[in-house]
């Protein structure tokens, strides 16, 4: 490997890190609020909804594919929870309630992987149907929010050490540990290599298909384990679907996911989704306005891809320049014959 492609593959987790410190540093300095336990703990918690449906996000744009269905599949757990797992139901009771809300998950990234792999869809339209049917379910259950969540579930998913969430710790060695398979095991060389190019992977004995399939069920399956956090959010059946789907897909270009697919790191989406998080966590502090976090957001994914991009490009202008002064070179030559 390359010094280029090692720096290439560094670059998103240094500049998350660095934009993180230096806007919670800047933030810390300005407004005395944002260092209490409070307000550090509810960062990490109002993150953790991003985290899980980016890293399922960050799956599927590995196998160079697009989820756009998370967000609804998020809003519809929520809604089921307030069936499964209300005020009335016992503890044993909630095993069951929260095995549905899996069991969604599991079903609908089994329907996307059926349409993506059987019917040959492209990942974006088939979810973007499947987008459209789950939103339409969330508001034939619930046309407006209603129906509160259980308070022992959401007490358990909230449960912190200090200011810091059980859950959060349990992410992160999550991200960690799927960074080190993606890299250092057969499987995750499999994975990368089909959306490198499927093709080859296929022609060296790997199950594509399968690959693909599963890709698709493990982003439906953390959106909805995602769902869990957004009811201890809400802690209300709302049919309101938010805006998970396109800031999962930025959390996972930004932690160092290609939009070809084949390249990315659990750990730099899982640090993208917390600097976007933490973003909108300064901007009431400052009291700006929510849209100034769009913009941002937008800025900063274009300003990713450019950055990230940057050897390739590079490499690009040096071969145009390069057949350029051959090719002033050969007519050179022809002139003087």
């Amino acid at each position: 490997m390359t010094v280029a492609r090692r720096l290439q593959g560094w670059l998103p987790l240094v500049l998350m890190t660095t934009l993180i410190v230096a806007l919670g540093a800047y933030a810390s300095v300005k407004q005395d609020a944002f260092l209490t336990s409070y307000n550090l703990g509810n960062l990490l918690l109002t993150t953790m909804p991003l985290i899980l449906v980016s890293l399922g996000q960050a799956t599927a744009l590995l196998v160079g594919g697009f989820d756009v269905s998370v967000a609804a599949l998020m809003t519809f757990c929520v809604v089921v929870a307030s069936f499964t797992l209300t005020p009335e139901t016992s503890r044993l009771g909630m095993i069951p309630g929260a095995a549905v809300l899996v069991a969604i998950g599991l079903g609908t990234g089994l329907f996307n992987a059926l349409l993506i792999r059987i019917l040959r869809l492209p990942s974006i339209i088939a979810t973007l149907g499947t987008f459209s049917i789950l939103e339409g379910a969330s508001l034939l259950l619930r046309d407006h929010p209603e129906g509160t969540i259980n308070a022992d579930l959401v007490s358990g998913l909230t449960r912190s050490v200090s200011f810091v969430p059980l859950a959060f710790i349990a992410v992160v060695a999550l991200a960690v540990a799927a960074d080190i398979w993606l890299y250092r095991s057969r499987t995750g060389l499999a994975l990368r290599a089909v959306g490198l190019d499927e093709t080859s992977a296929r022609r060296l004995g790997m199950r594509t298909g399968r690959t693909v399939i599963l890709a698709f069920v493990a982003c439906s399956v953390m959106a909805s384990i995602a769902g869990f956090y957004l009811a201890a959010q809400v802690q209300i059946g709302s049919p309101i679907i938010g805006n998970y789907g396109l800031e999962s897909i930025a959390a996972a270009v930004l932690g160092g996911a290609s939009l070809g697919g084949g390249r990315g790191s659990y750990v730099g989406t899982l640090l993208a989704a917390l600097f976007l998080s933490l973003i909108d966590n300064v901007l009431p502090l400052f009291q700006q306005p929510t849209e100034y976090s769009e913009i941002t957001i937008g800025v900063l994914i274009l300003a990713a891809l450019v950055l990230y991009k940057s050897p390739e490009l590079v490499a690009r202008l040096r071969t145009s320049w390069g057949g350029v002064g051959r090719l002033r070179t050969g007519e050179g030559e022809a002139s003087a014959g």
